[in-house]
């Protein structure tokens, strides 16, 4: 994958492993605040008052981190105050494009034909990687954030007073432990799934196996006691594990070495996947179309042939 450095996109330049082989991931570059005042966030991050379609929400159908705020999108009845552009599923020499295919939108914006167009557009001279989901301000023309964590938090308050559906997928009440929460998913989970798929060394891979399998096992026990992983109802930890486990077993299983054990193999974990996927808003945002010729189509140093696997057949 490649990369802007000083504004220009150049191929082939964004390395996934370091030196020992492990994974990094980048930090996000943009993380203003959507709120519905303007107020600043809540690490002092500069505020921008929400307005029902000022802004626009891009995202692949095949990434786990914009799928979280599609799911939150679709929770609160976002849809028509936030329209969404759709990138193809294939990452290329160009990195994210809106080259026509089945569920693609053109860029409504500028014209875009890639994503990086309007990360240049927006930070002139910017070097760093070029990643969705992004939230558009279409009225100042720039990128108030493109920080999934973050944008699905604006998404649950921001537009409450604007006509959104009720839901408070991150109450206060239960705050601390939905932070706990998160911190071991998303680094044993969400990311761990990449730290062995893109480990350039048995050593990472094998660091990356372990810890990923005692989460798994750890929620399971977990789920197999309750339906949600915090409190009665679902919030946003919920969110955040499920766009990892719909991918499980058709990609990460096999594509990315995650092969002890199938999600289907758990019973806490199954079922878990299977009550998110009983709730419509977030059913329809699942394209496993898009989430298998992704990763089996674009990760070519995983897959030379970049043939696509018919399975697995699904229980949900």
């Amino acid at each position: 994958m490649g990369m802007l450095v000083d504004g220009t996109w150049q191929e082939g330049t964004a390395g996934a492993a370091d030196k020992d082989g492990h994974f990094k991931r980048e930090e996000s570059t943009f993380r203003d605040w959507l709120s519905a005042d303007g107020s600043a966030g809540p690490n002092g991050e500069p505020g921008v008052k929400a307005a029902p379609g000022r802004f626009r929400l891009y995202v692949s159908l095949a990434c786990p981190w914009a799928h979280r705020t599609l799911i939150v999108r679709a929770l609160k009845g976002l849809e028509d105050m936030m329209p969404v552009s759709v990138v193809n599923w294939h990452m290329g020499d160009q990195g994210w494009t809106f080259e026509p295919g089945p569920q693609v939108t053109p860029e409504p914006e500028r014209g875009a034909r890639c994503l990086h167009e309007l990360y240049a557009a927006a930070k002139p001279g910017m070097t760093g990687k070029v990643t969705v989901p992004v939230l558009w301000d279409r009225e100042r023309g720039r990128i108030v954030s493109n920080e999934s964590a973050d944008i699905i938090r604006m998404f649950n308050t921001a537009y409450d007073a604007l006509g959104a559906k009720a839901g408070d997928f991150y109450p206060a009440a239960l705050r601390s432990g939905i932070d706990a929460i998160n911190e071991r998913v998303y680094a044993t989970v969400n990311n761990g799934v990449y730290q062995a798929g893109f480990a350039s060394t048995q050593k990472a891979y094998e660091e990356a196996v372990g810890p990923l399998f005692d989460s798994l096992i750890w929620l399971d026990e977990r789920l197999q006691q309750r339906e949600w992983l915090v409190g009665d109802a679902m919030t946003e930890a919920d969110i955040r594990l499920f766009t990892t486990l719909i991918r499980f077993d058709a990609v990460y299983y096999v594509h990315f070495k995650c092969n002890v054990r199938r999600i289907a193999d758990f019973a806490g974990l199954h079922a878990f996947v299977a009550r998110m996927m009983a709730i419509p808003e977030v059913a329809d945002t699942v394209n496993f179309e898009h989430i298998k010729h992704h990763y089996y189509g674009s990760h070519r140093h995983l897959n030379p042939s970049g043939i696509v696997p018919v399975g697995p057949e699904w229980a949900y």
